[in-house]
């Protein structure tokens, strides 16, 4: 169970984490924040399962807290504490779906408490959003670039996912057809020629729901990978020609990643692996190898040099030059006996 603590007391933030670390049952993550707008943006980021969130606090109050987490995700449970005074206040949030509730001061017992009933209530079948998304995003990499091994190393993992969840059969195979059908709709969107996947699995058991999930993706992997006969171009191969070719402009790295059907962050992680070197970097490299065999030609111009690979600014370009040579361009000219 992952939690967050809202509080704008730092003294108080520290003591509830100090005391939900010290509770019997070890918890996956404690994070803080001080207030209602870092609370949001790290439920966005890790959609914990429960929330412990001070009613009074400056920027966005407690409550106001409790409304988006509403609106957001209901399976979040929420803990609202408040003093005496604030108690009333704080029953406002019982119609956004609190119903658990802790008076100042907190006290070790009353966090035991407090955690033994999340414990208990805790909603079964349930994964949260990023670790679907997350999931989807690198199966559908690995299914793209035909990783077989990487693919079954992520169905194990999911699998996994399902079975901690304690979903019963019907939700199973629900998620696990939702799953499919996710991919194979982003498989269409790049022309994969994949057949869509089956709108239900059919299983009598929750093991066999796992498995047919499981021979699903290998089919897809397989089946694209019949289909291209051959005619697969390296993504790599792909992204560093497009590359090279455009050396005059001002090349993203989200444009080449979509350009070879990958997500930015997929691409920017493979490049690195694949090419020992960062995106930026690579670029970098290849303009300056291509001003250098420009610098070779009498007739071209420095200052033509530098636009013909993307640098608009001329000191800029010399100072990359330099950096990358040791040599300023006019200086690297010299040495070749040009003038």
């Amino acid at each position: 169970m992952q939690l967050l603590i809202v509080d704008d007391e730092p003294i108080i933030r520290k003591g509830l984490a100090r005391m939900a670390e010290q509770y019997f049952v070890p918890l996956q993550g404690i994070r803080t924040a001080d207030n209602g707008i870092r609370a949001l943006e790290l439920i966005r980021e890790l959609t914990p399962d429960v929330v412990f969130t001070d009613i009074r606090m400056p920027k966005m109050d407690g409550l106001e807290l409790c409304r988006h987490i509403y609106e957001m995700d209901e399976r979040i449970q929420v803990v609202v504490i408040s003093g005496y005074n604030d108690f009333t206040y704080a029953q406002k949030s019982m119609s956004y779906g609190v119903k658990h509730y802790l008076l100042k001061p907190v006290t070790k017992p009353d966090m035991d408490e407090i955690l033994d009933k999340l414990f208990k209530t805790r909603a079964k079948g349930y994964i949260s959003l990023q670790k679907y998304e997350d999931w989807i995003d690198r199966a559908e990499q690995a299914i793209w670039m035909l990783k077989s091994a990487e693919l079954e190393q992520l169905t194990s993992e999911w699998e996994g996912y399902c079975l901690q969840a304690d979903m019963n059969l019907s939700q199973t195979k629900e998620l696990l057809a939702d799953c499919l059908k996710m991919l194979s709709k982003r498989l269409a969107r790049k022309s994969a020629a994949v057949g869509p996947a089956a709108p239900e699995l059919q299983a009598g058991s929750k093991a066999e729901a796992l498995h047919s999930f499981g021979a699903e993706l290998k089919r897809m992997l397989e089946e694209l990978e019949l289909n291209r006969s051959g005619n697969y171009k390296d993504p790599m191969t792909e992204a560093k020609a497009y590359i090279d070719s455009h050396l005059s402009r001002e090349v993203t790295l989200e444009e080449v990643a979509e350009m070879v059907g990958l997500t930015p962050t997929y691409f920017s992680s493979l490049f690195k692996r694949m090419t020992n070197e960062t995106f930026v970097q690579y670029r970098i490299k290849k303009r300056i190898e291509k001003a250098q065999s420009l610098l070779a030609l009498p007739h071209v111009k420095m200052s033509d040099v530098a636009s013909e690979v993307g640098y608009e600014d001329y000191p800029h370009f010399t100072k990359m030059f330099k950096k990358m040579t040791g040599l300023s361009p006019s200086e690297y000219r010299s040495q070749l006996g040009i003038k």
